[in-house]
Protein backbone atom coordinates (compact mmCIF):
# COMPACT_ATOMS: atom_id res chain seq x y z
CA UNK A 1 0.00 0.00 0.00
CA UNK A 2 2.54 2.01 0.67
CA UNK A 3 4.64 2.01 -2.76
CA UNK A 4 1.36 2.65 -4.50
CA UNK A 5 0.21 5.67 -2.26
CA UNK A 6 3.83 7.01 -3.09
CA UNK A 7 3.96 6.93 -6.51
CA UNK A 8 0.84 8.57 -7.02
CA UNK A 9 2.08 11.16 -4.54
CA UNK A 10 4.78 11.54 -6.83
CA UNK A 11 2.53 12.09 -9.97
CA UNK A 12 0.39 14.11 -8.66
CA UNK A 13 3.21 16.38 -7.54
CA UNK A 14 4.41 16.41 -11.39
CA UNK A 15 1.13 17.56 -12.99
CA UNK A 16 0.97 19.95 -10.00
CA UNK A 17 4.23 21.39 -10.86
CA UNK A 18 3.80 21.35 -14.69
CA UNK A 19 0.13 23.56 -14.08
CA UNK A 20 2.40 26.25 -12.19
CA UNK A 21 5.11 26.30 -14.96
CA UNK A 22 2.45 26.86 -17.60
CA UNK A 23 0.60 29.07 -15.95
CA UNK A 24 3.57 31.32 -15.64
CA UNK A 25 4.53 31.30 -19.27
CA UNK A 26 1.02 32.44 -20.09
CA UNK A 27 1.59 36.44 -20.84
CA UNK A 28 -0.62 38.39 -19.26
CA UNK A 29 -3.59 39.71 -20.77
CA UNK A 30 -3.21 43.86 -21.94
CA UNK A 31 -5.27 46.30 -20.34
CA UNK A 32 -8.47 47.17 -22.08
CA UNK A 33 -9.44 51.11 -22.38
CA UNK A 34 -8.59 53.76 -24.78
CA UNK A 35 -5.23 54.26 -25.96
CA UNK A 36 -2.57 57.20 -23.60
CA UNK A 37 -1.10 59.71 -26.69
CA UNK A 38 1.45 60.61 -24.06
CA UNK A 39 2.61 56.82 -24.03
CA UNK A 40 2.17 56.31 -27.62
CA UNK A 41 4.60 59.71 -28.02
CA UNK A 42 6.82 58.21 -25.55
CA UNK A 43 7.27 54.68 -27.48
CA UNK A 44 7.96 56.41 -30.62
CA UNK A 45 10.85 57.97 -28.99
CA UNK A 46 11.61 61.50 -31.24
CA UNK A 47 8.70 63.34 -29.79
CA UNK A 48 10.04 64.76 -26.55
CA UNK A 49 9.01 68.36 -27.25
CA UNK A 50 5.78 67.74 -28.00
CA UNK A 51 5.46 65.81 -25.32
CA UNK A 52 6.33 68.83 -23.07
CA UNK A 53 4.22 70.97 -24.98
CA UNK A 54 1.21 69.01 -24.42
CA UNK A 55 1.85 68.61 -20.25
CA UNK A 56 2.57 72.20 -20.10
CA UNK A 57 -0.69 73.12 -21.93
CA UNK A 58 -2.96 70.20 -19.95
CA UNK A 59 -3.94 69.14 -24.01
CA UNK A 60 -2.32 65.59 -23.10
CA UNK A 61 -5.34 65.05 -20.27
CA UNK A 62 -7.68 66.37 -22.93
CA UNK A 63 -7.10 64.34 -25.37
CA UNK A 64 -7.05 61.28 -23.52
CA UNK A 65 -10.85 62.30 -22.11
CA UNK A 66 -11.83 62.97 -25.41
CA UNK A 67 -10.55 59.47 -26.14
CA UNK A 68 -12.89 58.24 -23.20
CA UNK A 69 -15.97 59.94 -24.02
CA UNK A 70 -16.35 60.23 -28.07
CA UNK A 71 -17.25 57.71 -30.52
CA UNK A 72 -15.32 59.88 -33.31
CA UNK A 73 -12.00 59.74 -32.22
CA UNK A 74 -9.41 62.37 -32.96
CA UNK A 75 -6.11 62.50 -35.39
CA UNK A 76 -3.20 63.77 -34.16
CA UNK A 77 0.06 65.22 -36.27
CA UNK A 78 2.73 64.77 -33.98
CA UNK A 79 6.17 67.12 -34.95
CA UNK A 80 9.35 65.67 -34.07
CA UNK A 81 11.92 67.16 -31.86
CA UNK A 82 14.01 67.60 -35.00
CA UNK A 83 10.98 70.03 -36.05
CA UNK A 84 11.19 72.28 -32.77
CA UNK A 85 14.82 72.31 -32.97
CA UNK A 86 14.46 74.00 -36.55
CA UNK A 87 11.99 77.17 -35.56
CA UNK A 88 13.32 80.35 -34.83
CA UNK A 89 14.62 81.35 -31.08
CA UNK A 90 11.81 81.84 -29.18
CA UNK A 91 9.08 81.21 -30.91
CA UNK A 92 7.21 79.15 -28.69
CA UNK A 93 7.88 81.07 -25.82
CA UNK A 94 7.00 84.22 -27.21
CA UNK A 95 3.34 82.46 -27.11
CA UNK A 96 0.96 83.27 -23.96
CA UNK A 97 -0.60 80.30 -22.52
CA UNK A 98 -3.98 80.38 -24.59
CA UNK A 99 -1.73 80.78 -28.04
CA UNK A 100 0.24 77.44 -26.64
CA UNK A 101 -2.96 75.54 -25.92
CA UNK A 102 -4.25 76.89 -29.60
CA UNK A 103 -0.62 76.25 -31.32
CA UNK A 104 -1.46 72.42 -30.15
CA UNK A 105 -4.87 72.18 -31.21
CA UNK A 106 -3.83 73.24 -34.55
CA UNK A 107 -2.37 69.83 -34.52
CA UNK A 108 -4.93 67.87 -33.56
CA UNK A 109 -8.42 67.12 -35.84
CA UNK A 110 -12.07 66.43 -34.12
CA UNK A 111 -12.37 63.12 -35.75
CA UNK A 112 -10.07 60.18 -36.60
CA UNK A 113 -8.56 59.92 -40.09
CA UNK A 114 -6.92 56.63 -42.14
CA UNK A 115 -4.21 57.48 -44.79
CA UNK A 116 -6.91 56.97 -47.70
CA UNK A 117 -9.14 59.35 -46.29
CA UNK A 118 -6.34 62.28 -46.50
CA UNK A 119 -6.93 61.66 -50.63
CA UNK A 120 -10.57 62.78 -50.49
CA UNK A 121 -10.55 65.29 -47.46
CA UNK A 122 -12.06 68.61 -48.37
CA UNK A 123 -10.48 71.38 -47.27
CA UNK A 124 -9.67 73.30 -45.15
CA UNK A 125 -9.43 70.62 -42.70
CA UNK A 126 -11.49 71.63 -38.95
CA UNK A 127 -9.48 71.84 -35.86
CA UNK A 128 -9.69 71.72 -32.20
CA UNK A 129 -8.16 75.66 -32.49
CA UNK A 130 -11.24 76.74 -34.09
CA UNK A 131 -13.00 77.12 -37.35
CA UNK A 132 -10.68 77.37 -40.12
CA UNK A 133 -13.51 78.88 -42.39
CA UNK A 134 -13.05 82.66 -40.58
CA UNK A 135 -9.79 82.19 -42.26
CA UNK A 136 -7.94 82.07 -38.57
CA UNK A 137 -6.59 78.92 -38.64
CA UNK A 138 -6.83 77.16 -41.66
CA UNK A 139 -5.23 73.90 -42.48
CA UNK A 140 -5.26 72.11 -45.98
CA UNK A 141 -4.25 68.75 -47.10
CA UNK A 142 -2.97 68.13 -50.69
CA UNK A 143 -1.82 64.40 -51.90
CA UNK A 144 0.49 63.19 -54.25
CA UNK A 145 0.55 59.04 -54.88
CA UNK A 146 0.88 58.64 -51.08
CA UNK A 147 2.12 61.41 -49.74
CA UNK A 148 -0.03 63.85 -47.80
CA UNK A 149 1.67 67.60 -47.39
CA UNK A 150 -0.40 70.00 -45.21
CA UNK A 151 0.11 73.64 -45.41
CA UNK A 152 -1.06 76.78 -43.09
CA UNK A 153 -0.62 80.23 -44.86
CA UNK A 154 2.26 80.26 -43.12
CA UNK A 155 4.43 77.02 -44.28
CA UNK A 156 3.93 73.40 -45.38
CA UNK A 157 4.84 70.26 -43.42
CA UNK A 158 4.98 66.32 -45.01
CA UNK A 159 3.72 63.58 -42.80
CA UNK A 160 6.46 61.08 -42.68
CA UNK A 161 4.66 58.20 -40.89
CA UNK A 162 2.10 56.65 -39.35
CA UNK A 163 2.82 56.64 -35.33
CA UNK A 164 -0.22 55.16 -33.92
CA UNK A 165 -3.55 53.72 -35.82
CA UNK A 166 -5.99 52.56 -33.61
CA UNK A 167 -9.80 52.41 -34.05
CA UNK A 168 -10.64 55.77 -32.79
CA UNK A 169 -7.07 57.80 -32.93
CA UNK A 170 -4.17 57.96 -35.73
CA UNK A 171 -1.07 59.95 -34.49
CA UNK A 172 0.66 60.99 -37.65
CA UNK A 173 4.48 62.01 -37.72
CA UNK A 174 5.37 65.60 -39.00
CA UNK A 175 8.51 67.26 -40.31
CA UNK A 176 7.17 70.92 -39.78
CA UNK A 177 5.90 72.36 -36.09
CA UNK A 178 2.33 73.89 -37.92
CA UNK A 179 2.27 77.37 -37.11
CA UNK A 180 -1.22 78.64 -37.66
CA UNK A 181 -2.29 82.13 -39.55
CA UNK A 182 -3.73 83.56 -36.85
CA UNK A 183 -0.56 83.50 -34.39
CA UNK A 184 2.24 83.32 -37.11
CA UNK A 185 0.97 85.45 -40.26
CA UNK A 186 1.61 88.85 -40.99
CA UNK A 187 -0.27 91.03 -39.03
CA UNK A 188 -2.05 94.31 -39.65
CA UNK A 189 -0.56 97.36 -39.54
CA UNK A 190 -2.23 99.64 -36.37
CA UNK A 191 -3.69 102.28 -36.85
CA UNK A 192 -2.08 105.85 -36.80
CA UNK A 193 -2.35 107.51 -33.77
CA UNK A 194 -4.63 110.90 -34.67
CA UNK A 195 -3.12 113.97 -33.93
CA UNK A 196 -4.94 116.56 -32.07
CA UNK A 197 -6.26 119.96 -33.38
CA UNK A 198 -4.09 122.43 -32.35
CA UNK A 199 -6.22 125.86 -32.09
CA UNK A 200 -5.57 128.26 -34.41
CA UNK A 201 -5.20 131.77 -32.79
CA UNK A 202 -7.74 134.65 -33.77
CA UNK A 203 -5.61 137.59 -35.71
CA UNK A 204 -5.84 140.80 -33.76
CA UNK A 205 -7.64 143.65 -35.99
CA UNK A 206 -5.36 145.63 -37.17
CA UNK A 207 -6.28 149.69 -36.59
CA UNK A 208 -7.95 150.97 -39.24
CA UNK A 209 -9.46 147.75 -40.30
CA UNK A 210 -12.96 147.43 -41.75
CA UNK A 211 -14.22 146.91 -38.05
CA UNK A 212 -13.18 150.08 -37.31
CA UNK A 213 -13.69 151.88 -40.40
CA UNK A 214 -17.35 151.19 -40.03
CA UNK A 215 -17.78 152.37 -36.14
CA UNK A 216 -16.02 155.83 -37.75
CA UNK A 217 -18.07 155.90 -41.16
CA UNK A 218 -21.09 155.78 -38.87
CA UNK A 219 -20.21 158.35 -36.58
CA UNK A 220 -19.38 160.71 -39.51
CA UNK A 221 -22.53 159.69 -41.13
CA UNK A 222 -24.46 161.29 -37.77
CA UNK A 223 -22.79 164.49 -37.44
CA UNK A 224 -23.39 165.30 -41.27
CA UNK A 225 -27.03 164.75 -40.44
CA UNK A 226 -26.62 167.11 -37.65
CA UNK A 227 -25.55 169.57 -38.85
CA UNK A 228 -27.70 169.42 -42.48
CA UNK A 229 -30.39 169.50 -39.59
CA UNK A 230 -29.18 172.91 -37.85
CA UNK A 231 -28.65 174.32 -40.86
CA UNK A 232 -32.26 173.56 -42.64
CA UNK A 233 -33.12 174.92 -38.74
CA UNK A 234 -31.36 178.08 -39.01
CA UNK A 235 -32.84 178.65 -42.47
CA UNK A 236 -36.30 178.40 -41.68
CA UNK A 237 -35.89 180.95 -38.36
CA UNK A 238 -34.03 183.44 -41.30
CA UNK A 239 -37.02 182.83 -43.42
CA UNK A 240 -39.34 183.54 -41.06
CA UNK A 241 -37.95 186.82 -39.14
CA UNK A 242 -37.37 188.06 -42.97
CA UNK A 243 -41.80 187.60 -43.46
CA UNK A 244 -42.07 189.94 -40.50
Amino acid sequence: MTKPFCFMFFLLLVSLLHCIKTSAQVPAAAPSGPPNITAILEKGGQFTSFIRLLENTQQDDQINTQLNNSNQGLTVFAPTDNAFANLKSGTINSLSDQQKVQLVQFHILPTSMSPSQFQTASNPLRTQAGNSNDGEFPLNVTTSGNQVNLTTGVNEATVANTVFSGSNLAVYQVDQVLLPLDLFGPQAPAPAPSTPEKDVPVAATPKGSSTDASVDTSGALSLNHLALTMASSAISAFAAVSLL
